[in-house]
């Protein structure tokens, strides 16, 4: 005699005196889900883990950046092969609603995440969060000497010492904040002043790995980079601490990062159990538990006691469906930052 796996799975449940959740009563039947991944690496894989080690439900993830996904779930259309699209920072997941490709997320899912790290109109959803940070070298700089605001980069005075990834997602998120938040002249003179007056680098690290070597004195990035170093050996960051702006400055911005589920996908009820997973106590348990040393974003739910907690970071308010990706390339091009 043959037995399926759901059956198998039901037998074994049974003796031992459980009930077996319909979702992994399904699992077989399903082929499981892909994941366009624009998050790192080894927090999606980790939250692939715990999700299929709950449920029994495949989780396939395919790895790349969060713009290139967006267009590409665009230009595939109805014909993606993809169920879920995850982003590190959320202007990627408003070009992908704004194309109509979005499903609705779950009304129990979204329900797991406050307002602020949600799409007003309910097609995505947060899953994580980071915090803007000033990282800068504490041999050269003290308090006093910090800038007040991300706008006093502009100033000559910061001509040659400071730096940033501009060509990155998560430099244009904070730029797409800035122009939310201060408008497109402001925004328009502050990249101007960041050409003449900043280093440029390929990606957060290596920002902060030059301010730690002394090339220069401070670097906008991300705060995870810095806890990551610092839970390791400490070799990119040791000479470098983090200011946080604060007082709902552009520079206290906190992205989100994104999960939606694709209308076109053809596993509905996976994509979904998967979704609410990530942004309920399993997936969150993995932000605070992790080493990613992103912000967890569930209602109640625990970040990594070593981050500076998200109510002292007196972040801006911004509606993240307003984040517009296009509008910020565009002004960077005009600047010459990418």
């Amino acid at each position: 005699m043959t037995f399926s796996f759901s059956h198998l799975t039901s037998a074994l449940a049974l003796a031992a005196g459980l009930a077996v959740a319909p979702m992994m009563a399904n699992a077989a039947d399903s082929e499981g889900i892909v994941v366009y991944n624009a998050q790192h690496e080894a927090l999606t894989q980790a939250w692939a883990d715990g999700f299929t080690k709950e449920t029994g439900i495949k989780v396939t993830i395919r790895n790349g950046s969060d713009m290139q996904f967006a267009n590409q779930i665009i230009q595939e259309g109805a014909a993606s092969p993809a169920d879920v699209y995850l982003t590190e920072n959320s202007p990627g997941m408003t070009l992908v609603d704004a194309n109509k490709l979005f499903a609705p997320v779950d009304a129990d899912t979204l329900a797991q995440v406050p307002e602020t790290f949600k799409a007003a109109d309910g097609n995505w959803i947060g899953v994580a969060a980071r915090s803007t940070v000033f990282a800068y070298d504490k041999t050269k700089l003290k308090e006093a000497d910090l800038p007040k605001s991300l706008l006093d980069l502009a100033d000559p005075k910061w001509k040659g010492r400071w730096g940033g990834a501009p060509a990155g997602a998560d430099f244009q998120a904070i730029i797409s904040a800035l122009l939310e938040l201060k408008g497109e002249d402001a925004t328009r003179a502050w990249l101007k002043a960041m050409k003449e007056n900043a280093s440029f680098y390929k990606g957060n690290s290596v920002a902060m790995k030059a301010v730690n070597a002394g090339e220069i004195e401070g670097a906008v990035i991300y705060h995870y980079y810095w806890f990551g170093d610092q839970a390791k050996t400490a070799e990119n960051s040791k000479n470098v601490a983090l200011h946080y702006f604060k007082n709902q400055d552009p520079g206290a911005f906190v992205s989100i990062s994104g999960g939606g589920i694709l209308a076109s996908s053809q596993h509905q009820k996976e994509a979904q159990a998967f979704l609410k997973w990530i942004t309920g106590k399993g997936g969150q348990a993995v932000l605070r538990d992790g080493d990613s040393y992103e912000y967890a974003v569930g209602n109640g739910e625990a970040s990594n006691p070593k981050l500076v907690p998200l109510t002292d970071l007196q972040a801006p308010k911004v509606e993240p469906s307003k984040l517009n990706s296009k509008k910020v390339t565009d002004l960077m091009t005009e600047a010459g930052l990418i």
